[in-house]
């Protein structure tokens, strides 16, 4: 595929902000600030560095433009809201602009998400009704899976019917933190 990027395109940013005693990666565009990729470091990927490889791998204009050495904590409104929901002010990444390929159903499954509040849990089958499918829990579940802006588009929120937490990419460990961090554990039947 042919990249249609102007010659003068800067490399995405990248920012790294600690959140629940995690690193986490942020990948967005200077010019308009959106997050294109976003995730933990993990114990098998500790530079993160396979949030740009999910990236490139379904953008072509995004690995055509790479991405600009990370900058620890960094400046501007994406660190600046990173840091400002890691000091508990949990809305300070609601108004982060996003963007990632989607689908017509994947879209509305992460703009679902996305209207989930912090310090509340919902199961695949309630996000599936939010998304507007109520019967395709299987394509909301898919949903969460390939979301590439992991915190920002909360797919940390959604647990099991059983009250299980089900998995997360960067590790059950990490999403059970971040529930804990945004209140929702007190609240959950949590059956492990």
């Amino acid at each position: 595929m042919t990249s249609n990027l102007a010659p003068d395109l800067a490399p995405l940013n990248r920012t790294v902000v600690d959140i629940v005693g995690a690193p986490f990666h942020a990948i967005w565009s200077p010019e308009d600030g959106a997050i294109r990729a976003a995730g933990f470091a993990t114990d098998a990927d500790p530079d993160a560095d396979s949030l740009a490889e999910r990236l490139f791998r379904i953008d072509a204009d995004a690995a055509a433009r790479g991405v600009a050495e990370s900058v620890q904590g960094g400046d501007g409104p994406v660190a600046d809201a990173l840091r400002a929901y890691a000091g508990g002010q949990l809305d300070a990444i609601d108004a982060l602009a996003v963007r990632q390929p989607e689908t017509p159903f994947r879209g509305e499954v992460w703009r679902a998400l996305r209207r989930v509040d912090a310090g509340r849990a919902v199961t695949y089958t309630e996000l599936a009704g939010l998304a507007g499918r109520a019967s395709a829990v299987r394509a909301a579940a898919s949903g969460c899976a390939n979301n590439l802006v992991a915190l920002v588009v909360p797919c940390h929120r959604i647990v099991r019917t059983d009250g299980g937490l089900g998995g997360y990419l960067f590790g059950v460990d990490i999403k059970e933190r971040l529930l804990r961090h945004e209140g929702a554990l007190p609240e959950m039947l949590f059956a492990g």
